[in-house]
């Protein structure tokens, strides 16, 4: 089996040689594709597919994703400018890992243009340009982070001020927000931001601020007047305390119904009216003193009788022939006094001043209606039967409604349960499977296939023609002559010298001198007569 594979392995190199130069090259330029073409194959299908998870980041974001990945073990690859990629199987995985630590923040550069060298050339507008620029970066890379917020773009329209009072405009900016797939933004965040960006430009008010995202949808609501800006506010505070209610009354139900069993609607009238009351109030029974004067004055002798107003009828006596006070000398005696006291006393009533300011957004109304669903029993063998629920139930659960919502009787509210069964949903449907060139082992399958038809091809296609047209261009040629062995070229050395005869050596052995004499047999028939009868008579002569 060794001596066949040679012999082709012979036959096939012999052929070869015997081609021209042009058909030679041609052979080893297939067979050189043909390896590459082998290894590339080999190489394509060990490699896996490879899909961009980020495209178009900074070279910082391109960094923290890096090293992100290579923590998290999942295999990257950075093609181009900030893009980079993932195994088409991981993903979604390095999406979520990613988003976990809040990668990547954002592409937009903010002041660190500002530690770029400038050109001692640069001109003011230049100047003012580069510091807009960069104030617009911070403030989208700011707005990035905000929860389910992607990325940013912020535009800042801030006019030249103007050294006239009445010829000064303000500022407005405008930003594009990119949400992450399935996310929104809430009236708070919306108002939020533009809070924030109003506050970080001078002279930039809030209703000067419009916010849109990606599917340029407005976010900012627009205000034409007051009225309308108030009746959005009214609108929102109904919504949310109705909501209130009623997570209120299915969070008391549900645990006793069931989950899914309670539906509960609360409708509320409200009175928005402003209300500002001063009153005043005195209080008759609570009488204090606020002043008091009191006057003294005491006369003593001779001088006490003569008192009172200066006049005529000052020093007359009175009436009844008495001249003085009973129990007192007698006037004009040496022991008469007189003595007056004042008190003047001014007493302040109890005085209350209060002052009210009524919010508005008062419940002036509230209406309740709540439909609960039939109670469902399972028995032993794991049936559910359902049983409408009784009158004494629907009365607990009115009084506990009412308990919950803070029912009153003066503001007229009503409450209303009743009992009804839920329709029952249709049972879900199976899936359907998944389509085969959705599955992640059909794209792999496909490419081993691929790899397995290339190489297939490049067998039967090159290296098979290339073997066939040697071995057949091997068979046309005459075949090679016999290796001889050293005994033979001697012979045929000796043979070769003028009137050489070979000569059979007592040193070669008998095999050897016989394959020596075939071979001269073959090759010079007559020669090899002269050659035996000389070698018979020398025999002769020897005996």
């Amino acid at each position: 089996m060794a001596d066949d594979k040679g012999k082709s392995l012979g036959l096939s190199v012999y052929g070869f040689g015997s081609l021209s130069v042009f058909r030679q090259i041609g052979i080893l330029v297939g067979l050189a594709a043909a390896i590459t073409v082998g290894v590339s194959t080999a190489w394509w299908l060990k490699v896996p597919n490879y899909r961009a998870v980020y495209s178009g980041l900074s070279e910082r974001d391109t960094m923290e994703v890096s090293d992100a990945l290579q923590k998290a073990g999942i295999q990257f690859q950075i093609a181009g400018a900030g893009n980079v990629m993932v195994p088409v199987d991981q993903v979604a995985e390095a999406r979520m890992k990613l988003a976990s630590q809040g990668l990547p923040n954002s592409s937009a550069s903010g002041f660190d243009l500002m530690e770029k060298e400038q050109s001692f050339g640069a001109s003011q507008f230049m100047e003012n340009a580069r510091y807009q620029r960069a104030l617009e970066g911070e403030l989208a890379r700011t707005i990035s982070t905000v929860r389910n917020v992607e990325s940013a773009r912020v535009h800042l329209a801030i006019p030249k001020q103007s050294v006239f009072l009445r010829d000064q405009k303000n500022p407005s900016a405008s930003v594009l927000v990119s949400l992450f797939p399935g996310r929104n933004l809430d009236e708070g965040q919306v108002a939020a931001i533009a809070h924030m960006v109003s506050a970080s430009v001078p002279n930039l008010q809030t209703e000067h601020v419009t916010i849109i995202d990606q599917k340029g949808h407005l976010l900012t609501t627009p205000e034409s007047s007051s009225e309308s800006g108030v009746s959005s506010t009214q609108f929102a505070y109904r919504k949310r305390l109705e909501d209130y209610y009623t997570k209120r009354i299915e969070a008391l139900l549900e645990p006793i119904i069931g989950a899914g069993g309670v539906r509960a609607q609360v409708s509320t009238d409200l009175d928005y009216t402003v209300t500002e009351q001063t009153q005043e109030s005195f209080n008759p029974d609570m009488p204090s003193i606020r002043s008091e004067q009191t006057a003294e004055e005491e006369v003593s002798g001779k001088n006490a009788a003569a008192g009172g107003v200066p006049g005529a009828l000052t020093n007359q006596p009175p009436a009844g022939g008495t001249t003085g006070t009973p129990g007192a000398p007698a006037a004009g005696g040496e022991g008469t006094n007189k003595s007056n006291r004042h008190v003047t006393r001014n007493y302040e009533l109890d005085r209350t001043v209060s002052h009210v300011k009524a919010p508005g957004g008062s419940i002036r109304r509230l209406s309740v209606a709540v439909v609960v669903d039939d109670k469902q029993t399972s028995s032993d063998t794991g049936e559910v039967t359902r049983q409408p629920i009784s009158e004494e139930d629907i009365a607990r659960f009115t009084g506990l409604i009412k308990e919950a919502v803070g029912f009153s009787v003066q503001r007229g509210d009503t409450v209303s349960v009743i009992n009804s069964a839920f329709s029952q949903p249709p049972k879900a449907e199976a899936l359907p499977p998944v389509p085969m060139l959705e599955q992640a082992w059909f794209w792999s399958a496909v490419r081993i296939a691929a790899g397995a038809i290339v190489a297939i091809i490049l067998l039967l296609g090159v290296v098979r023609p290339i073997m066939r047209t040697l071995a057949e261009k091997a068979s046309m040629l005459p075949p090679p002559p016999p290796q001889m062995d050293a005994n033979q070229l001697a012979l045929e050395q000796q043979m070769a010298m003028p009137g050489g005869v070979p000569r059979l050596t007592q040193q070669s052995s008998y095999d050897t001198n016989v394959t020596t004499a075939k071979g001269m047999v073959q090759q010079d028939p007559r020669r090899v007569a002269q050659v035996v009868k000389q070698w018979v008579s020398e025999d002769g002569g020897g005996q």
